[in-house]
């Protein structure tokens, strides 16, 4: 009888995010909304339609998505300390690591309260959150300021 041959499996090179140039820059929107009780940071691709990030500053128990214990963003032990900026300055650091694993060197900023018929200005964690993504060595591109007005 002959020998079977066995093919070796061949290695390849997985890389996440998009096909880069060196020195290139390449660009994500970072959605921020900072409520008096909380901060979501939500970085996007250009479209706004792939989630590359989402990090958000809650504690374990609001944050455990099944029974095995899975939690992502748990920045806090108390609800008390939900809106620190802190709190969301960690966040935010979480955030730009991710995004460097990505390949992402850049990001748009939009920035974001509660709106509507409550306060149209954002909580406590917007400014530590944005100051965090800009010394971490992301790159910042434009920043909006979307809060939103009734239209009464």
């Amino acid at each position: 009888m002959s020998r079977r041959k066995t093919r070796e499996p061949k290695e390849e090179n997985v890389t996440l995010g998009p096909a880069t140039r060196e020195g290139e820059q390449v660009f994500g929107v970072a959605h921020i909304f900072a409520s008096f009780n909380d901060t979501f940071i939500h970085v996007t691709d250009l479209s706004g339609r792939e989630t590359l990030v989402r990090i958000t500053v809650l504690t374990k128990e609001k944050n455990c998505l099944n029974s095995l214990d899975v939690c992502w963003g748990m920045k806090v032990k108390a609800d008390r300390d939900e809106s620190s900026p802190y709190a969301a300055m960690l966040a935010a650091q979480d955030v730009s690591q991710r995004c460097k694993e990505l390949g992402i060197t850049a990001l748009h900023i939009k920035l974001r309260a509660t709106g509507g018929n409550k306060t149209k200005t954002p909580g406590p964690g917007a400014q530590s959150a944005l100051r965090a993504l800009a010394r971490s060595g992301m790159k910042i591109g434009r920043i909006v300021f979307m809060f939103y007005a009734t239209l009464d």
